[in-house]
């Protein structure tokens, strides 16, 4: 079977990790520091927090930023649960932000509109979630959270080695956090690396940073410098806030740091596929690759495509259940979370457009690093006899 996804790992990675396994330190030693300061300097982040997972990185941003109930968070309607689930962990709305159906992605204009429409709410915050890896204006998307008040939490976790262009020709690493507050990553197996499970927030602000650190291992403090009772001693520690053991593990910082020594391998591979995968389709009537950005140089999670399935004759369903028989793994990113029971109850009926078109047509295919060439060559072949 081809997978939609799949992670992979080399002797390089099983080593590192066995090193960890023989060492004194399964948990809060020093490979998780190693590891955050190995992906701060390949996103240039000021700071970065590792965590257990890319949702627990994105409650922790919600907590860091103080958002909570009577607060409104806008978030786009084609994304994973976890972008709007973060917010009402903490009990804040969601208000669902239509996309471009080109993209799956929300721009500048939908986030004016979504922000208009909404205006007599309590906006706090925006997360801007870049799809398949791809990122849209983010200068504009920053500008437009300002100017209304509104933190600005990137959701990474397809976009780990992607870079934004600005208006005036100068890259960005996201995660440099240079157009928003927080970026927030995830380093599920199918993910550009792996950790098993994995996630990590960066900032430039040093006191969020400390905020995101208490907060995820109980809102413990173990420095005496800053303890705020009157009580000392060596097995003294103070809990100053309600936190959570979202720590991770130095064995999956192990594989993570490994995992992030390959990432322009990866993301090279992941680019030619992705290449190969559009000439492939460039001449069909009834498949439609993704828009390219121009603001973007994708570090490609997803490989999607936009399929005119009323002209073709036959369900998604069935199309997937063809291609499945076949060998070939399939995937839908995203059901638009207004959809989902939770949020019908919460907030009622809710149809954005962009989200419906985009969600009507979207098919995930194939892509990893250890696609191979005669992997890559069967799945376009299934696609176009069938398409």
């Amino acid at each position: 079977m081809i997978p939609y996804g799949r992670h992979h790992i080399d002797q390089q990675d099983i080593d590192h990790v066995i090193e960890v396994l023989q060492g004194d330190w399964l948990t809060c030693g020093p490979i998780v520091e190693t590891f955050e300061a190995e992906l701060a300097t390949q996103v240039g982040a000021n700071h970065v927090v590792s965590c257990s997972n890319g949702t627990t990185a994105l409650h922790l941003a919600m907590l860091a930023l103080n958002i909570g109930v009577n607060d409104v968070v806008l978030v786009p309607a084609i994304t994973f649960l976890a972008s709007a689930n973060a917010a009402r962990y903490v009990g804040a709305d969601v208000v669902f932000v239509d996309v471009d159906p080109k993209t799956g992605l929300m721009t500048p204009e939908t986030l004016k509109v979504a922000i208009t429409a909404h205006k007599d709410k309590n906006l706090k915050a925006v997360v801007n979630v870049h799809l398949a890896g791809q990122c849209e204006d983010l200068e504009k998307i920053h500008e437009i959270s300002r100017q209304h008040g509104l933190w600005l939490i990137e959701d990474a976790a397809h976009a780990l080695g992607t870079i934004y262009t600005d208006s005036t020709g100068q890259d960005h690493f996201i995660g440099a956090n240079s157009f928003s507050d927080l970026t927030t990553f995830s380093f599920h197996p199918v993910k550009t690396i792996a950790m098993g499970e994995g996630g990590a927030i960066t900032t430039q602000d040093s006191q969020i940073a400390a905020k995101l650190k208490l907060l995820r291992s109980h809102g413990m403090v173990r420095e005496a410098s800053q303890w705020q009772g009157v009580e000392t001693g060596p097995w003294y520690y103070e809990m100053q806030e309600l936190g959570y053991n979202y720590r991770i593990s130095d064995i999956n910082c192990a594989l993570g740091s490994s995992q992030l020594k390959k990432l322009e391998s990866f993301i090279a591979k992941r680019r030619a596929l992705v290449a190969q995968y559009d000439r492939a389709f460039a001449l069909s009537s009834t498949i439609t690759t993704l828009t390219k950005l121009p603001t973007s140089r994708t570090a490609w999670h997803l490989y999607i495509v936009l399929m005119d399935f009323a002209q073709l004759g036959l369900s998604r369903a069935d199309f997937m259940k063809q291609l499945k028989d076949k060998g070939i793994g399939t995937q839908v990113h995203y059901i638009p979370l207004y959809h989902q029971p939770y949020y019908k109850k919460l907030y009622g009926e809710v149809n954005l457009p962009g989200a419906e078109a985009y969600y009507a047509s979207c098919l995930s295919l194939p892509l990893y690093a250890g696609l191979t060439q005669d992997q890559q060559d069967a799945v376009i072949e299934a696609v176009l006899n069938h398409a």
